[in-house]
């Protein structure tokens, strides 16, 4: 379950759609200075996250490689997230490579429509890990079909970078939590302590 939605209380599987959990349960896989863990850091521990995962079928068997190319995609993903927030060092020529690994996953686990009598499911043909690749992507191309796709941010509070649903009236959000929002502010009190009160640039 998501537990970082900004402007919103924890949110249940009623107010979070299957397609957003899959992009955050994905991306909030790295491990940072809070104490997450990685959880992509093999080809083992990678498996062990894919079986707990009903979108993926249990899809248990994992190589090292497959660890390996999971990680390039969360953090492409990560990256583009962390645009979404307006996160300064995430801009350029990082978003730029960002941007054309995303191209390049894209052709490699292509997408096929599922048409039914109740509407049309983006799905992926492959078997395996490729599957499960192919679903993230499937999962991401869904909500960005629904035009909220820059309410899919990473927190810009480093070295957070936790993906969020930013739930603001007005899509403003930068942090996963007040919590991150406060330790920032207060990283800007004490650099304009030191800078006699000069506003340094935001974090």
């Amino acid at each position: 379950m998501i537990d970082a939605v900004a402007g919103s209380p924890k949110p249940g599987p009623r107010t979070v759609s299957p397609t957003v959990e899959t992009v955050l349960g994905f991306v909030n896989t790295r491990a940072d200075g809070t104490g997450r863990r990685e959880l992509f850091g093999d080809g083992e521990s990678f498996a062990a996250w894919l079986a707990e995962r009903d979108e993926f079928d249990g899809e248990a068997v994992a190589t090292d490689a497959d660890a390996a190319v999971a990680r390039e995609l969360r953090d492409a993903l990560v990256t583009v997230l962390l645009a979404h927030s307006g996160d300064e060092e995430s801009l350029g020529e990082p978003l730029l490579r960002a941007e054309r690994h995303l191209r390049r996953v894209g052709s490699l686990y292509p997408l096929a429509p599922a048409v039914t009598a109740g509407g049309v499911e983006l799905t992926s043909p492959q078997t395996g890990v490729p599957r499960v690749f192919g679903t993230v992507l499937a999962a991401v191309t869904t909500f960005a079909q629904s035009g909220d796709w820059g309410r899919i941010k990473a927190c810009r509070n480093p070295p957070c970078h936790f993906g969020f649903l930013d739930r603001t009236r007005n899509g403003g959000g930068l942090y996963c939590s007040t919590g991150c929002g406060s330790q920032v502010s207060m990283r800007k009190h004490r650099q304009r302590q030191r800078h006699g009160g000069a506003a340094p640039s935001e974090a």
